[in-house]
């Protein structure tokens, strides 16, 4: 079996002058590429790091970060990336944690770096340093190695990313070069990526999804386009400057690239396939996705980061809703919402708690340093996910939500997502988020959140949710009219700051 750095010589010796890698006006051959990787492969062993070692890197979307994960995966480094909007005391405690022998960074988290004050480790720059010890990354490269280093095994550790923290510190995901290149080769089968794809590198190098838009590229000597941080005109610029084939990203940055006035059908029509994973996309959005780039695919990826993929629709919008059916190294189940075990799977229809068979080529092994997660996630063989759905009649799986989103209203239970699905579909709603704040009388009132396009009332939505089959004890009870819906950095609906920010009491209409 191939590891990570066999699998990119492997696109070095097939391809060597086709491109690699562009950032902006730097652009890359894979025979150059290569080069500059084992460089900085080899200056990531004359600072001491050696095989099994954690570099921690906080960078945008940046060719040299891209260059720091390959190096890692040649010298059996783990490549430990962190968000680049992190503070200072998420640095501080991530070295630690990580037991970090180096830290990566660029002039993004500058601020952050400086206020840590001076690492234990040392410190690799890209542009302004932090401090005046800390090495550049033109001198990291500055020694080519005696040989080809090609350190690591399938069985050696590639990489650990870190979960979205909520009320807690996030959790560290070690995972194999093996998982990983399984998790690779299943992103190009079921994306239906072809030889010399282009894709855009937009979604950021700490999140799985632009880590598998990375390691893809290069099992089929593809292009990888570096966008080191999301913003409309520069993504439109990408796309049509390298003539980019496919995008695969959050629903949200659809949303952002189809509503600005600078989308049009033609800046884009080099790409023909598209893919969405990281957060459901509602109806309306993927009606209007489908019309702005009429695309030969249309691929719904439903996974985490533990366990690349769960679910897999390539006709995403055949079905709105529906996360289609288990992937190619994948079993998914849904069991009952409070059950340990999974062998109590759920009747068709039955909403309950999606679970996902741990023997998978692409499943991880178990959390860092966290027994007490482990504990929670992992029964049996099988890693609970802590996401909600249900099988259709059809076999297809429909993802709801998160067990902790659910509404209990009056003492039912309620998905926000069949609630924002229905006010999606509105023309005069933007954006909607659905949540439940703290009420006397229903313990949560149903409570949706609107980005409106135009003026619109609450009778008039009100409307609109009964005339569209919901059911009415389903159907919020106020309704919030707000300029922007809080997201997480890669475009996660934040429910808990609009239960934070809004739960003050308000009168509830009755039934």
């Amino acid at each position: 079996m191939f590891d990570l750095g066999r699998s990119f010589l492997a696109a070095v010796e097939r391809r060597p002058r086709a491109t690699a890698i562009s950032d902006g006006p730097q652009r890359l051959s894979y025979e150059a590429w290569f080069d500059v990787i084992q460089r900085a492969a080899r200056g990531l062993e004359d600072l001491g790091l050696a095989k099994g070692d954690h570099l921690v890197a906080a960078m945008q979307n940046r060719w040299q970060m891209a260059t720091l994960h390959w190096a890692c995966q040649f010298s059996g480094i783990v490549m430990t990336p962190l968000n680049w909007r992190c503070t200072a005391e998420d640095l501080a405690w991530t070295l630690e944690n990580a037991d970090a022998r180096a830290l990566a960074h660029d002039e993004s988290v500058l601020e952050a770096v400086r206020a840590m004050g001076r690492p234990a480790v040392p410190c690799i720059s890209v542009g302004e340093a932090a401090f005046p010890e800390a090495l550049g990354f033109d001198d990291l490269c500055a020694r080519a190695p005696a040989g080809t280093i090609l350190r690591a095994g399938p069985e050696d550790w590639s990489l650990m990313l870190y979960t979205s923290g909520t009320t807690s510190r996030p959790k560290g995901v070690p995972r194999r070069h093996r998982a990983e290149r399984a998790a690779a080769l299943a992103h190009v089968a079921q994306n239906l990526y072809s030889q010399e794809e282009c894709t855009l590198g937009v979604m950021p190098l700490y999140h799985t999804m632009g880590v598998r838009s990375l390691l893809s590229m290069a099992l089929l000597d593809g292009h990888f386009v570096c966008v080191p941080r999301f913003d409309v005109e520069a993504t439109l610029d990408a796309i049509e400057r390298e003539r980019i084939s496919n995008l695969y990203l959050v629903p949200t940055l659809y949303h952002m690239l189809i509503e600005d006035p600078a989308f049009s059908a033609e800046r884009v029509a080099s790409v023909r396939k598209i893919g969405f994973a990281g957060a459901p996309m509602s109806d309306g959005l993927m009606r209007r996705v489908q019309d702005a780039f009429q695309p030969d695919l249309f691929v719904n990826h439903y996974g985490s980061s533990e366990v690349y993929t769960f679910t897999i629709d390539q006709a995403a919008n055949r079905k709105p809703g529906s996360s289609g059916r288990s992937a190619l190294n994948q079993r998914i189940r849904v069991v009952h919402l409070t059950s340990d075990s999974p062998t109590e799977v759920a009747a068709a229809g039955e909403e309950g708690q999606i679970i996902a068979d741990l023997a998978s080529d692409e499943a991880f092994e178990g959390y860092w340093r966290r027994p007490d997660a482990d504990a929670k996630s992992i029964r049996e063989g099988w890693y609970f996910t802590g996401d909600t759905g249900f099988f259709d009649e059809d076999g297809d799986l429909f993802v709801t939500g998160r067990v902790d989103d659910l509404i209990i209203t009056g003492g039912e239970n309620v998905s926000p997502a069949e609630i924002e699905n229905v006010l999606s579909l509105h023309p005069a709603v933007e954006e909607v988020a659905v949540v439940g704040l703290p009420d006397e009388q229903w313990g949560k009132l149903i409570t949706a959140f609107i980005k409106v396009r135009e003026p619109i009332t609450d009778e008039v939505l009100d409307a609109h949710c009964v005339s569209s089959g919901l059911a009415r004890f389903k159907r919020p009870r106020r309704y919030q009219f707000i300029d922007q819906i809080p997201k997480s950095p890669v475009g996660k609906i934040l429910r808990r700051v609009l239960v934070a920010d809004y739960s003050d009491p308000q009168p509830a209409e009755q039934p």
